[in-house]
């Protein structure tokens, strides 16, 4: 492992009370107990609403004696319209917590609604470069995917309903105060959605170990967890109902949750973030879109570094010079991206000239939104509509 030295004083923080393993949504009412909380509002969506697990998130609440309200309406990629049904869910039910149980969506839509249910305003507000520190109802996370770290980190992220801009929000007011990270709610993922949801955890965790702000108590937390995604998600992907590798890939995911958290995300997501809003494409598959060309692009500035992920993911060893190994990463990167079948822009359906007609406005939604200047390769507007335009194809 490269040493990194950080420049300044860093804090790390991740959430008080994680509950990790098979079966541990049962010990949810012990959470919200411990914390002096019994009047959630339960954050999910119609999916999990028919399929089953918010019911019985519901049961389990009550069976206990506690007094949850359900709201379903979340929406992939929340905006700011999304959020108004359910901070109004908050305030009629007097709520004392919120429950957000699903993917990055419900997950975000729960910090926010935590958020301008104690403090007001509208989302804008909090946008970075704000720091949120102040007060939030107490947000416990049960995530039903591995992949987002939404369950230990500090930011959520909004879409601006009038502008579509993707807003990053950032500060501990958006870190649950516990976690639930069970694997069987992950048993039932299907294979694209494993794929997207992997490639955003390892997008997490190696983007936080090349980061300008990395700290050697998160490089230890991306090593490891790009270590095990590179021997589990292939098994995920293959077989849904592999236990062993669900379970890896559940920790691996909150272990890049956490690093990222503490020391950030980088071009990837500054860049990723505008193609979602624009174009509809969920999180963790317009990041895979994007890792092969960006690291690329930023492995001269940090080569150490991305040789260090290349010897974790198994792609490299100390037989090879940081050089290689870097290139290998790369290599790596685009072997496991055709493997997991992910499409490029135009493969998805995304129209041409919408595409190259939006490239100057991503550009300057992605360093507007602070995470290209955490990358080892500060990148210019032009560096950047020159990678969407590499990206097309």
């Amino acid at each position: 492992m490269t040493t990194h030295v950080p420049p300044t004083i860093s804090q790390f923080s991740q959430p008080g009370d994680l509950r990790v393993g098979g079966g541990a949504l049962a010990q949810l009412p012990d959470v919200l107990k411990t914390l002096g909380l019994c009047r959630p509002l339960v954050v999910t969506d119609r999916f999990l609403l028919d399929t089953g697990p918010a019911r019985r998130v519901m049961t389990i609440l009550e069976s206990q004696g506690m007094a949850p309200r359900l709201f379903h309406e979340t929406v992939p990629d929340p905006t700011t319209d999304s959020l108004k049904a359910a901070v109004a869910a908050a305030g009629e039910h007097g709520c004392d917590a919120v429950i957000g149980l699903g993917g990055g969506s419900p997950m975000d839509t729960a910090k926010a609604v935590a958020l301008l249910a104690a403090q007001g305003g509208a989302m804008a507000d909090y946008k970075a470069p704000v720091r949120n520190d102040g007060p939030a109802l107490p947000v416990i996370a049960v995530p039903t995917t591995a992949g987002s770290g939404s369950e230990a980190t500090q930011f959520t992220i909004i879409t601006d309903s009038v502008s579509q801009e993707k807003m990053l929000c950032a500060g501990r007011s958006f870190l649950p105060a516990a976690a639930i990270v069970d694997y069987e709610l992950t048993l039932s993922m299907p294979a694209r959605l494993t794929a997207d949801t992997g490639i955003d955890a390892l997008t997490h965790a190696i983007e936080a170990y090349v980061s300008k702000k990395a700290t050697p108590l998160t490089d230890g937390l991306c090593l490891t967890a790009i270590s095990s995604i590179g021997r589990h998600l292939r098994r995920a992907h293959a077989d849904g109902s592999d236990a062993e590798a669900r379970a890896a890939m559940m920790v691996a995911a909150t272990q890049a949750g956490i690093a990222f958290s503490n020391s950030s995300v980088a071009l990837v997501h500054g860049m990723s973030r505008p193609i979602g809003a624009h174009f509809q494409v969920a999180h963790g598959l317009s990041n895979a879109m994007l890792l092969v060309a960006v690291t690329e692009f930023s492995i001269s500035a940090a080569t150490a570094r991305y040789a260090d992920c290349a010897r974790a993911l198994g792609l490299a060893d100390s037989g090879h010079d940081d050089g290689a190994a870097a290139r290998r990463l790369v290599a790596g990167l685009a072997d496991l991206c055709r493997d997991l079948q992910v499409p490029t822009p135009r493969e998805y359906g995304i129209d041409h000239e919408a595409w190259h007609r939006l490239i100057p406005v991503m550009a300057q939604q992605a360093l507007a939104s602070g995470s290209p200047a955490n990358n080892p390769r500060v990148p210019s507007a032009e560096d950047i509509e020159q990678l969407y335009t590499s990206i097309y194809c």
